[in-house]
């Protein structure tokens, strides 16, 4: 009679050469593997302006000014690492116009109403919130496919920024003053590093580790991505799991939409949507870091060092080029990083089984 059980998966760890070894860590360990990236990136920079190859000094202080421009792209990237994670093609292409028009009712109840600056906060979180629950009622409750639902969103969400206030910037000066509070930071033995690394990323950070790893709700949605059917037989509540997700995705971009007025000092209603916009490098970002496409596998940790190497090598390519030359090769390198992380993933996941 023949046998047709699937085999078991190949051993890992037994009998392992250094060379197969120094792979499956390469593969399945992306913090690793991005680590010695960053370091490779780092190092060749320092040598490219060393032998006088760059614009000017690739060193600690710029190092420390460009966190500037991750801090938005990270928390971006973890808003899709939530709503990737949760599967049946998660993925929101939305962010980008949130935060712009999130970023100008913020404007608006600051700059032109003169709301206090707490409750603008407040309001501000609570319409990134509400935007992302749109998305999630799409996709969750009426199973509309999350591209679809959510490239409709952004089509909508960017023309009401546009007309929030006739396609004019908000800089009143209560939204200028804002932009203290995205001030470098002097740090013993450290460069400058922007304030709000401290006071909105690292918190932001933090929760999403705790609602991740240490909630029943994060058990819950890598269940939800992984298998919904089987989550939902195992009493697993999936339509409001995955709602939940893109509530989360909405509410992250309306903290980086506080965190954009404050540092351009103005409510601008194209700030996630000009040029490429924000969504397609925070998807890069999350796929990078090790957040499969196919739902249910992510980490934070991943993320966070993939948002610190793409913003690194950013920052090089922007002195290894004349004028706006570098800016013009950052589209490049993004598109050759996506395939290669997305190819990454895949192998690991066809011949470890497993990503982390």
């Amino acid at each position: 009679m023949t046998d047709t059980r699937t085999p078991p998966a190949p051993a890992v760890g037994h009998g392992e050469s250094i060379a197969q070894r120094v792979l499956r860590v390469a593969l399945t360990e992306r913090v690793v593997l991005l680590a010695v990236l960053l370091v490779v990136v780092v190092v060749w920079f320092r040598l490219l302006g060393s032998g006088g190859y760059l614009v000017a000094p690739y060193d600690l202080r710029y190092l420390g000014n460009a966190l500037e421009s991750m801090v938005p792209f990270a928390l971006l990237a973890l808003a899709e690492l939530f709503v990737i994670v949760s599967g049946r093609g998660g993925i929101d292409l939305s962010v980008g116009a949130i935060v712009s028009l999130a970023g100008m009712v913020f404007g608006l109840m600051v700059g032109e109403w003169g709301w206090p600056l707490l409750p603008s906060i407040v309001g501000c979180l609570v319409v990134g919130a509400l935007l992302g629950a749109v998305n999630g009622t799409l996709v969750a409750y009426l199973r509309f496919p999350a591209l679809i639902a959510t490239l409709a969103t952004y089509y909508a969400y960017s023309s009401l920024a546009l007309v929030a206030n006739a396609n004019a910037p908000i800089s009143t000066p209560p939204i200028v003053a804002l932009h203290d509070l995205t001030r470098n930071v002097e740090l013993p033995l450290l460069p400058p590093v922007p304030l709000h690394v401290f006071t909105i990323l690292l918190p932001c950070v933090v929760l999403a580790w705790v609602v991740l790893a240490r909630s029943t709700y994060g058990r819950s949605l890598y269940a939800v991505g992984t298998n919904d059917v089987a989550a939902g037989y195992a009493a697993q509540p999936v339509t409001r799991t995955r709602f939940t997700a893109y509530v989360v995705s909405g509410l992250l971009s309306g903290v980086v939409a506080l965190v954009t007025v404050a540092q351009f000092a103005s409510a601008r209603p194209d700030a996630g949507t000009v040029g490429n916009g924000m969504a397609l490098p925070a998807i890069t970002i999350a796929v990078l870091g090790g957040v499969a496409i196919q739902g249910g596998i992510g980490r934070i940790g991943g993320v966070l060092v993939a948002a610190l190497l793409v913003t690194w090598l950013n920052a090089g390519m922007l002195l290894a080029f004349e004028g706006s030359d570098g800016s013009r090769y950052q589209l490049l390198a993004l598109g050759l990083v996506l395939v290669l992380s997305a190819l990454l993933n895949t192998l690991a996941l066809r011949r470890y089984g497993r990503l982390s």
